[in-house]
Protein backbone atom coordinates (compact mmCIF):
# COMPACT_ATOMS: atom_id res chain seq x y z
CA UNK A 1 0.00 0.00 0.00
CA UNK A 2 1.41 2.96 -1.15
CA UNK A 3 -0.40 6.61 -0.62
CA UNK A 4 1.84 9.66 -1.22
CA UNK A 5 4.48 9.66 1.43
CA UNK A 6 2.80 7.01 3.88
CA UNK A 7 4.58 3.80 2.38
CA UNK A 8 2.55 1.16 4.38
CA UNK A 9 0.20 1.02 7.54
CA UNK A 10 0.49 -2.48 9.06
CA UNK A 11 -1.26 -4.33 12.53
CA UNK A 12 0.65 -6.79 14.27
CA UNK A 13 -0.78 -8.96 17.05
CA UNK A 14 1.71 -9.91 20.24
CA UNK A 15 0.25 -13.86 19.91
CA UNK A 16 -0.11 -15.65 23.14
CA UNK A 17 0.57 -19.54 21.50
CA UNK A 18 3.79 -20.73 19.76
CA UNK A 19 2.58 -20.97 16.51
CA UNK A 20 2.30 -16.85 16.26
CA UNK A 21 -1.35 -16.92 14.87
CA UNK A 22 -3.77 -14.41 16.71
CA UNK A 23 -5.94 -17.07 18.83
CA UNK A 24 -8.37 -16.02 22.21
CA UNK A 25 -10.69 -16.42 24.23
CA UNK A 26 -13.70 -14.84 26.44
CA UNK A 27 -11.86 -12.24 29.25
CA UNK A 28 -8.20 -12.55 27.45
CA UNK A 29 -6.26 -9.11 26.88
CA UNK A 30 -5.60 -8.48 23.09
CA UNK A 31 -2.96 -6.24 22.31
CA UNK A 32 -0.51 -5.31 19.19
CA UNK A 33 1.11 -2.79 17.60
CA UNK A 34 -0.14 -0.41 14.44
CA UNK A 35 3.05 0.11 12.43
CA UNK A 36 3.22 3.50 9.93
CA UNK A 37 6.00 3.53 7.36
CA UNK A 38 6.18 7.19 5.92
CA UNK A 39 8.59 8.48 3.40
CA UNK A 40 8.60 11.93 4.68
CA UNK A 41 7.34 14.22 6.94
CA UNK A 42 3.62 14.10 7.52
CA UNK A 43 1.09 16.07 9.11
CA UNK A 44 -1.57 14.03 11.29
CA UNK A 45 -5.05 14.73 12.60
CA UNK A 46 -5.51 11.02 14.01
CA UNK A 47 -4.84 7.52 14.33
CA UNK A 48 -7.11 5.36 15.50
CA UNK A 49 -8.33 1.65 15.85
CA UNK A 50 -11.70 0.26 16.04
CA UNK A 51 -11.71 -3.17 17.40
CA UNK A 52 -15.41 -5.68 17.01
CA UNK A 53 -16.68 -8.72 17.13
CA UNK A 54 -20.18 -9.72 16.03
CA UNK A 55 -21.83 -12.73 14.52
CA UNK A 56 -24.33 -11.95 11.53
CA UNK A 57 -26.54 -13.71 9.18
CA UNK A 58 -27.85 -13.18 5.97
CA UNK A 59 -29.57 -14.95 3.43
CA UNK A 60 -32.38 -14.39 0.53
CA UNK A 61 -35.64 -16.36 -0.36
CA UNK A 62 -37.97 -15.77 -3.87
CA UNK A 63 -41.99 -15.48 -3.25
CA UNK A 64 -44.78 -14.97 -5.75
CA UNK A 65 -47.13 -13.14 -5.07
CA UNK A 66 -49.63 -14.19 -7.74
CA UNK A 67 -50.36 -13.04 -11.24
CA UNK A 68 -46.62 -13.57 -12.76
CA UNK A 69 -45.44 -11.45 -9.67
CA UNK A 70 -42.43 -12.47 -7.59
CA UNK A 71 -40.35 -10.52 -5.24
CA UNK A 72 -37.29 -11.83 -3.02
CA UNK A 73 -37.47 -11.37 0.45
CA UNK A 74 -34.03 -10.74 2.73
CA UNK A 75 -33.52 -12.26 6.04
CA UNK A 76 -30.74 -10.39 8.28
CA UNK A 77 -29.74 -10.88 11.74
CA UNK A 78 -26.95 -9.38 13.59
CA UNK A 79 -25.14 -10.12 17.23
CA UNK A 80 -22.27 -7.56 18.55
CA UNK A 81 -20.34 -9.68 20.90
CA UNK A 82 -18.29 -6.59 21.72
CA UNK A 83 -17.28 -2.71 20.31
CA UNK A 84 -13.98 -1.16 21.20
CA UNK A 85 -12.64 2.36 20.13
CA UNK A 86 -9.27 4.19 21.10
CA UNK A 87 -7.11 7.05 19.39
CA UNK A 88 -3.74 5.83 19.15
CA UNK A 89 -2.57 10.00 18.18
CA UNK A 90 -4.39 13.53 17.84
CA UNK A 91 -8.29 13.90 18.76
CA UNK A 92 -12.06 12.18 17.95
CA UNK A 93 -12.52 14.92 15.75
CA UNK A 94 -12.01 14.51 12.28
CA UNK A 95 -14.49 16.34 10.10
CA UNK A 96 -12.45 19.59 10.13
CA UNK A 97 -9.47 20.44 8.12
CA UNK A 98 -7.89 23.25 10.28
CA UNK A 99 -4.24 23.40 11.07
CA UNK A 100 -4.88 23.15 14.57
CA UNK A 101 -4.14 20.15 16.51
CA UNK A 102 -1.86 18.34 13.57
CA UNK A 103 0.63 16.03 14.91
CA UNK A 104 3.43 15.69 12.58
CA UNK A 105 4.81 12.43 11.75
CA UNK A 106 8.67 12.30 10.58
CA UNK A 107 10.44 10.17 8.37
CA UNK A 108 10.98 6.43 8.64
CA UNK A 109 8.75 3.63 10.17
CA UNK A 110 6.58 4.30 13.60
CA UNK A 111 4.93 1.50 15.72
CA UNK A 112 1.75 2.53 18.39
CA UNK A 113 0.97 -0.01 20.64
CA UNK A 114 -2.65 -0.74 21.62
CA UNK A 115 -4.80 -3.08 24.30
CA UNK A 116 -7.76 -3.86 24.65
CA UNK A 117 -10.12 -6.82 26.84
CA UNK A 118 -12.56 -9.28 25.55
CA UNK A 119 -15.57 -9.56 27.13
CA UNK A 120 -15.97 -11.95 30.44
CA UNK A 121 -19.18 -13.03 28.58
CA UNK A 122 -18.94 -16.23 26.23
CA UNK A 123 -18.11 -15.57 22.91
CA UNK A 124 -19.16 -17.40 19.78
CA UNK A 125 -16.18 -19.13 18.24
CA UNK A 126 -15.32 -17.38 14.40
CA UNK A 127 -17.03 -19.24 12.27
CA UNK A 128 -17.26 -18.77 8.18
CA UNK A 129 -20.45 -20.32 7.18
CA UNK A 130 -22.57 -20.19 3.82
CA UNK A 131 -25.24 -18.04 5.01
CA UNK A 132 -23.73 -16.11 8.00
CA UNK A 133 -20.55 -15.09 9.87
CA UNK A 134 -18.91 -15.25 13.71
CA UNK A 135 -15.89 -11.94 13.12
CA UNK A 136 -13.31 -10.57 15.02
CA UNK A 137 -11.33 -7.76 13.87
CA UNK A 138 -9.39 -5.14 15.02
CA UNK A 139 -9.65 -1.79 11.91
CA UNK A 140 -6.64 0.91 12.01
CA UNK A 141 -7.51 4.48 10.33
CA UNK A 142 -5.02 7.46 9.63
CA UNK A 143 -6.69 10.73 9.38
CA UNK A 144 -4.70 13.77 7.51
CA UNK A 145 -6.26 17.16 6.47
CA UNK A 146 -7.63 17.25 2.85
CA UNK A 147 -7.11 13.52 1.95
CA UNK A 148 -9.09 10.45 2.09
CA UNK A 149 -8.07 8.22 5.32
CA UNK A 150 -6.26 5.66 5.48
CA UNK A 151 -7.63 1.97 6.56
CA UNK A 152 -6.76 -1.56 7.44
CA UNK A 153 -8.33 -4.18 8.91
CA UNK A 154 -7.04 -7.50 10.22
CA UNK A 155 -9.01 -10.04 11.81
CA UNK A 156 -8.57 -12.61 14.61
CA UNK A 157 -9.95 -15.63 16.13
CA UNK A 158 -11.83 -16.42 19.03
CA UNK A 159 -12.32 -20.06 20.27
CA UNK A 160 -15.17 -20.21 22.96
CA UNK A 161 -13.33 -23.24 25.01
CA UNK A 162 -15.48 -26.51 24.93
CA UNK A 163 -13.93 -29.28 27.47
CA UNK A 164 -14.89 -32.64 26.38
CA UNK A 165 -13.89 -33.94 29.99
CA UNK A 166 -17.32 -33.14 31.40
CA UNK A 167 -19.64 -35.80 32.30
CA UNK A 168 -21.90 -35.34 29.93
CA UNK A 169 -19.97 -35.46 27.31
CA UNK A 170 -17.74 -38.56 28.19
CA UNK A 171 -21.15 -39.82 28.34
CA UNK A 172 -21.20 -43.18 25.83
CA UNK A 173 -23.90 -42.96 22.74
CA UNK A 174 -25.78 -45.57 21.65
CA UNK A 175 -28.62 -47.01 19.57
CA UNK A 176 -30.75 -49.97 18.12
CA UNK A 177 -33.15 -49.73 14.60
CA UNK A 178 -34.56 -52.24 12.72
CA UNK A 179 -36.13 -52.24 9.30
CA UNK A 180 -38.22 -54.67 7.48
CA UNK A 181 -38.45 -55.09 4.04
CA UNK A 182 -41.69 -55.28 1.97
CA UNK A 183 -42.19 -56.05 -1.87
CA UNK A 184 -46.03 -56.19 -3.09
CA UNK A 185 -47.28 -59.57 -0.82
CA UNK A 186 -43.69 -60.38 -0.14
CA UNK A 187 -41.89 -60.14 3.40
CA UNK A 188 -38.22 -60.55 3.58
CA UNK A 189 -36.39 -60.68 6.95
CA UNK A 190 -35.73 -57.78 8.70
CA UNK A 191 -32.61 -55.96 8.54
CA UNK A 192 -30.76 -54.71 12.81
CA UNK A 193 -28.53 -52.13 13.28
CA UNK A 194 -26.73 -51.41 16.66
CA UNK A 195 -24.27 -49.32 17.30
CA UNK A 196 -22.18 -47.89 20.04
CA UNK A 197 -19.33 -45.29 20.62
CA UNK A 198 -17.47 -43.99 23.72
CA UNK A 199 -18.68 -40.65 24.62
CA UNK A 200 -20.02 -38.00 22.70
CA UNK A 201 -17.07 -35.26 23.02
CA UNK A 202 -14.51 -35.37 20.64
CA UNK A 203 -11.76 -32.66 19.33
CA UNK A 204 -10.22 -32.52 15.88
CA UNK A 205 -7.51 -34.74 14.79
CA UNK A 206 -9.28 -37.62 16.92
CA UNK A 207 -10.39 -40.97 15.92
CA UNK A 208 -14.03 -41.95 16.53
CA UNK A 209 -14.11 -46.18 17.90
CA UNK A 210 -17.39 -47.48 16.43
CA UNK A 211 -19.03 -50.55 17.75
CA UNK A 212 -21.37 -52.11 15.51
CA UNK A 213 -23.08 -55.09 14.71
CA UNK A 214 -25.58 -55.43 10.97
CA UNK A 215 -27.73 -58.18 10.68
CA UNK A 216 -29.21 -58.60 7.22
CA UNK A 217 -31.87 -61.17 7.54
CA UNK A 218 -33.60 -59.33 3.97
CA UNK A 219 -33.07 -60.94 0.80
CA UNK A 220 -30.89 -57.90 -0.05
CA UNK A 221 -27.45 -57.18 -0.86
CA UNK A 222 -26.40 -54.30 1.93
CA UNK A 223 -23.59 -52.00 2.58
CA UNK A 224 -22.92 -50.48 6.40
CA UNK A 225 -21.53 -46.81 6.44
CA UNK A 226 -20.71 -44.48 8.48
CA UNK A 227 -20.80 -40.53 8.17
CA UNK A 228 -19.99 -37.42 10.43
CA UNK A 229 -21.87 -34.91 9.36
CA UNK A 230 -21.95 -31.04 10.21
CA UNK A 231 -25.05 -29.43 10.16
CA UNK A 232 -25.22 -25.44 10.43
CA UNK A 233 -28.47 -23.47 11.05
CA UNK A 234 -29.17 -20.02 11.11
CA UNK A 235 -31.64 -17.82 12.38
CA UNK A 236 -33.31 -14.52 11.58
CA UNK A 237 -36.91 -12.84 11.65
CA UNK A 238 -38.33 -16.12 13.14
CA UNK A 239 -37.31 -18.40 10.14
CA UNK A 240 -33.88 -20.26 10.24
CA UNK A 241 -31.75 -21.82 7.02
CA UNK A 242 -29.74 -25.10 7.29
CA UNK A 243 -27.08 -26.03 5.85
CA UNK A 244 -25.66 -29.79 5.66
CA UNK A 245 -21.85 -30.65 5.46
CA UNK A 246 -20.11 -34.15 4.97
CA UNK A 247 -16.89 -34.44 7.28
CA UNK A 248 -16.08 -37.61 7.35
CA UNK A 249 -17.24 -41.14 5.96
CA UNK A 250 -16.20 -44.90 6.01
CA UNK A 251 -17.67 -48.13 4.27
CA UNK A 252 -17.90 -51.39 5.32
CA UNK A 253 -18.21 -54.38 3.21
CA UNK A 254 -21.20 -55.72 1.88
CA UNK A 255 -23.09 -57.84 3.12
CA UNK A 256 -25.65 -60.57 1.25
CA UNK A 257 -28.90 -62.40 2.84
CA UNK A 258 -27.89 -63.95 6.28
CA UNK A 259 -24.79 -62.59 6.67
CA UNK A 260 -23.62 -60.54 10.00
CA UNK A 261 -20.92 -57.68 10.58
CA UNK A 262 -19.10 -56.92 13.49
CA UNK A 263 -17.71 -53.55 14.12
CA UNK A 264 -14.86 -54.31 17.37
CA UNK A 265 -13.72 -50.52 17.67
CA UNK A 266 -13.52 -49.18 13.42
CA UNK A 267 -12.59 -45.83 13.51
CA UNK A 268 -13.22 -42.61 11.70
CA UNK A 269 -10.89 -39.91 11.91
CA UNK A 270 -12.49 -36.30 12.41
CA UNK A 271 -10.69 -33.98 10.40
CA UNK A 272 -9.64 -30.50 11.44
CA UNK A 273 -13.19 -28.98 11.01
CA UNK A 274 -14.66 -25.82 13.23
CA UNK A 275 -15.46 -26.55 17.09
CA UNK A 276 -19.59 -27.02 18.04
CA UNK A 277 -21.37 -23.45 18.18
CA UNK A 278 -24.07 -24.49 20.75
CA UNK A 279 -24.46 -20.33 22.46
CA UNK A 280 -24.55 -18.06 19.96
CA UNK A 281 -28.70 -16.94 19.05
CA UNK A 282 -28.58 -16.49 15.54
CA UNK A 283 -25.52 -19.42 14.42
CA UNK A 284 -25.45 -22.84 15.50
CA UNK A 285 -22.92 -25.19 14.65
CA UNK A 286 -23.77 -29.25 15.49
CA UNK A 287 -22.35 -32.88 14.61
CA UNK A 288 -23.47 -35.67 14.45
CA UNK A 289 -22.24 -39.64 13.58
CA UNK A 290 -24.40 -41.32 11.54
CA UNK A 291 -24.06 -45.26 11.38
CA UNK A 292 -26.51 -46.69 8.25
CA UNK A 293 -27.11 -49.37 6.10
CA UNK A 294 -27.09 -48.83 2.44
CA UNK A 295 -30.00 -50.27 0.91
CA UNK A 296 -30.26 -50.76 -2.39
CA UNK A 297 -34.01 -49.57 -4.27
CA UNK A 298 -35.18 -48.85 -0.43
CA UNK A 299 -34.94 -46.15 2.43
CA UNK A 300 -31.49 -46.64 4.41
CA UNK A 301 -32.00 -47.84 7.50
CA UNK A 302 -30.15 -45.18 9.80
CA UNK A 303 -28.96 -44.05 13.55
CA UNK A 304 -28.09 -40.82 14.09
CA UNK A 305 -25.62 -40.55 17.27
CA UNK A 306 -24.91 -36.90 18.29
CA UNK A 307 -21.22 -35.62 18.84
CA UNK A 308 -20.13 -32.50 20.00
CA UNK A 309 -16.43 -31.04 18.72
CA UNK A 310 -14.76 -29.53 21.52
CA UNK A 311 -10.91 -27.58 22.00
CA UNK A 312 -9.81 -28.97 25.21
CA UNK A 313 -8.68 -33.03 24.63
CA UNK A 314 -9.25 -35.99 26.33
CA UNK A 315 -7.30 -35.76 29.99
CA UNK A 316 -5.85 -39.22 30.72
CA UNK A 317 -8.30 -39.69 34.13
CA UNK A 318 -10.86 -38.55 31.71
CA UNK A 319 -9.98 -41.30 29.14
CA UNK A 320 -10.01 -43.44 32.45
CA UNK A 321 -13.69 -42.64 33.74
CA UNK A 322 -15.05 -42.79 30.07
CA UNK A 323 -13.65 -46.58 29.93
CA UNK A 324 -15.25 -47.03 32.99
CA UNK A 325 -18.85 -45.29 32.34
CA UNK A 326 -18.75 -47.15 29.29
CA UNK A 327 -18.15 -50.40 30.16
CA UNK A 328 -20.80 -49.95 33.35
CA UNK A 329 -23.21 -48.81 30.58
CA UNK A 330 -22.92 -52.04 28.07
CA UNK A 331 -25.41 -54.85 28.14
CA UNK A 332 -23.83 -58.57 27.95
CA UNK A 333 -23.98 -58.09 23.70
CA UNK A 334 -21.65 -55.18 24.00
CA UNK A 335 -19.49 -57.01 25.93
CA UNK A 336 -18.68 -59.75 23.71
CA UNK A 337 -17.76 -57.21 20.90
CA UNK A 338 -14.71 -56.02 23.26
CA UNK A 339 -13.51 -59.01 25.78
CA UNK A 340 -11.00 -61.54 24.45
CA UNK A 341 -12.33 -64.84 24.08
CA UNK A 342 -9.23 -66.22 27.01
CA UNK A 343 -8.18 -63.81 29.55
CA UNK A 344 -4.51 -64.22 30.65
CA UNK A 345 -4.23 -65.46 33.53
CA UNK A 346 -2.23 -62.80 36.38
CA UNK A 347 0.63 -64.06 37.94
CA UNK A 348 0.79 -66.21 40.89
CA UNK A 349 1.13 -65.00 44.41
CA UNK A 350 4.82 -66.37 45.01
CA UNK A 351 6.23 -64.90 42.24
CA UNK A 352 4.82 -61.00 43.20
CA UNK A 353 5.86 -62.05 47.08
CA UNK A 354 9.02 -63.38 48.59
CA UNK A 355 8.63 -65.13 51.57
CA UNK A 356 10.92 -62.97 53.06
CA UNK A 357 8.47 -60.33 52.56
CA UNK A 358 5.70 -62.23 54.25
CA UNK A 359 7.12 -63.27 57.16
CA UNK A 360 8.22 -59.13 57.59
CA UNK A 361 4.33 -58.14 56.84
CA UNK A 362 3.08 -60.88 60.14
CA UNK A 363 4.22 -57.53 61.98
CA UNK A 364 1.84 -56.26 64.50
CA UNK A 365 -0.64 -53.65 62.14
CA UNK A 366 0.02 -50.52 63.05
CA UNK A 367 -3.09 -48.72 63.31
CA UNK A 368 -3.76 -46.54 65.59
CA UNK A 369 -6.11 -47.39 68.83
CA UNK A 370 -8.89 -45.08 68.05
CA UNK A 371 -9.30 -46.49 64.49
CA UNK A 372 -9.10 -50.25 66.27
CA UNK A 373 -12.04 -48.85 68.65
CA UNK A 374 -14.03 -47.48 66.43
CA UNK A 375 -14.21 -50.74 63.82
CA UNK A 376 -16.48 -53.51 65.28
CA UNK A 377 -14.92 -56.92 67.09
CA UNK A 378 -15.73 -59.46 64.57
CA UNK A 379 -14.96 -57.08 60.94
CA UNK A 380 -11.41 -56.05 62.45
CA UNK A 381 -10.62 -59.94 63.14
CA UNK A 382 -11.51 -60.29 60.19
CA UNK A 383 -9.06 -57.99 58.73
CA UNK A 384 -6.65 -59.31 60.29
CA UNK A 385 -7.12 -62.66 59.64
CA UNK A 386 -6.82 -62.65 55.98
CA UNK A 387 -4.56 -59.75 55.08
CA UNK A 388 -1.92 -62.21 55.42
CA UNK A 389 -3.11 -64.89 53.12
CA UNK A 390 -2.09 -65.01 49.51
CA UNK A 391 -5.13 -64.40 46.96
CA UNK A 392 -7.18 -67.41 45.47
CA UNK A 393 -5.72 -69.09 42.30
CA UNK A 394 -6.74 -67.83 38.97
CA UNK A 395 -8.30 -71.40 38.58
CA UNK A 396 -10.52 -71.13 41.51
CA UNK A 397 -12.15 -67.53 40.49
Amino acid sequence: MVLGKVKSLTISFDCLNDSNVPVYSSGDTVSGRVSLEVTGEIRVKSLKIHARGHAKVRWTESRNAGSNTAYTQNYTEEVEYFNHKDILIGHERDDDNSEEGLHTIHSGRHEYAFSFELPQTPLATSFEGRHGSVRYWVKAELHRPWLLPVKLKKEFTVFEHIDINTPSLLSPQAGTKEKTLCCWFCTSGPISLSAKIERKGYTPGESIQIFAEIENCSSRMVVPKATIYQTQAFYAKGKMKEVRQLVANLRGESLSSGKTETWNGKQLKIPPVSPSILDCSIIRVEYSLMVYVDIPGAMDLFLNLPLVIGTIPLHPFGSRTSSVSSQCSMNMNWLGLTLPERPEAPPSYAEVVTEEQRQSSLAPLGVCDDFERALPGPLFAYIQEFRFLPPPLYSEV
